[in-house]
């Protein structure tokens, strides 16, 4: 059983049982029965509406922690008791008790059927409080006031329940007011504790990332550093060409990891096999793409390289919105043309809609 659900049966029951009091009439029959129970009957409607109306009112954004709270539960705090409700609870409490007096005769006013509504209309501003209507509850409790303390005289009804009915509305606010704190900073640990898990998650992904590169490092240049180790530098121009092409491999890995995937891998060393000097060059301009997009991406950019036939070629992710990588080629300039002249290709990959 929920917490609500408890106190929601408390409350039926205490007021249940403050109406059933109403009703027991020791010294006899009221003057006017049927405006006893008319009463009792809209302090009963009232408190069952106060208890389960819900507005379900726009979140709301008052401060900082409201603005936490919207974003980690929906809602800007707890839900408040309905404006209707609030006037119906605010008209009970200016109705029962002035009626139920003139409802008896003056010798009953000070008996416990008498006197239920002090504790009836406490309970009933308990509620609203408790459903973070403040300005109401204690409204309704100066209108509970007056008409005892005019009926019944300051003494005695201090003496039969008002004091505890001004209790319990107290209590009522200092513990909502505790509640609300603790559900903002309840919520705000929770946005942190999510902030630092997807930290950590990036951090790991990094990581994992950086692993992958040394490993791949490792397998390109790996062969060629130890044969340039054994002969200590002396490498013949097969083997220089050979570093040289791991060279670029490994500036790929850093400079460009997410541009490559096995095809593009494939169609740089190729190129560079050809006697083409290759540039790749990604400086965020992918981030925050799917893999699907980037899939698409490496495909289109495995292709172009794959046609490419200029003695340079200079690969770039972009930060454009509408552009994702632009490819560049240049060739040796004819005698006589100046360098503008010699880009052969340019080729520019839009981004996947």
């Amino acid at each position: 059983m929920s917490v609500r659900a408890l106190l929601t049966g408390l409350g039926a029951a205490f007021a249940l049982y403050l109406a059933a009091r109403a009703l027991v009439w020791v010294e006899g029959v009221p003057a006017r029965p049927g405006l006893a129970i008319a009463m009792i009957l809209l302090y009963l409607i009232a408190t069952a509406l106060c208890m389960f109306a819900d507005a379900r009112p726009e979140p709301r954004r008052e401060s900082p922690d409201d603005e936490i709270m919207l974003l980690n539960t929906g809602s800007g705090g707890p839900s408040r008791l309905p404006v209707w409700a609030c006037v119906l609870a605010l008209l009970t409490a200016a109705l029962v008790p002035s009626l139920t007096v003139l409802a008896l005769v003056p010798g009953d006013r000070t008996t416990a059927s008498g006197t239920w509504y002090i504790g009836a209309i406490g309970l009933l501003m308990t509620i609203v409080m408790v459903r973070r209507r403040p300005w109401a509850a204690w409204g309704g409790i100066v209108l509970l006031s007056g008409a005892s303390m005019g009926w019944l005289g300051v003494a005695p009804a201090l003496t039969l329940g008002l004091i505890g009915s001004i209790m319990w509305v107290l209590a009522a606010q200092l513990l909502a007011l505790s509640v609300d704190r603790a559900s903002r900073d309840t919520a705000r640990l929770a946005q942190l504790q999510r902030a630092a898990s997807a930290w950590r998650a990036a951090q790991l992904g990094r990581q994992r990332e950086r692993r992958i590169q040394v490993q791949r490092a490792l397998a390109v240049a790996g062969p060629i550093l130890s044969r340039t180790i054994e002969r200590s530098g002396a490498l013949d121009e097969r083997e220089r060409a050979e570093a040289r092409i791991a060279e670029g491999q490994l500036r790929d890995e850093l400079r460009g990891a997410r541009l490559l995937d096995d095809g593009v891998r494939a169609e740089l060393d190729a190129a560079r096999r050809r006697g083409t000097t290759v540039s790749v060059l990604d400086e965020g301009g992918l981030d925050g793409l799917s893999e699907e997009d980037l899939a698409v991406i490496r495909a289109e950019l495995t292709a172009a390289v794959h046609d490419a036939k200029s003695d340079r070629l200079f690969i770039r992710a972009s930060s454009d919105r509408r552009i994702a990588v632009t490819i560049v080629g240049r060739s040796s300039a004819g005698a006589g043309l100046p360098d503008e002249d010699s880009v052969d290709l340019w080729r520019e990959i839009t981004r996947p809609r």
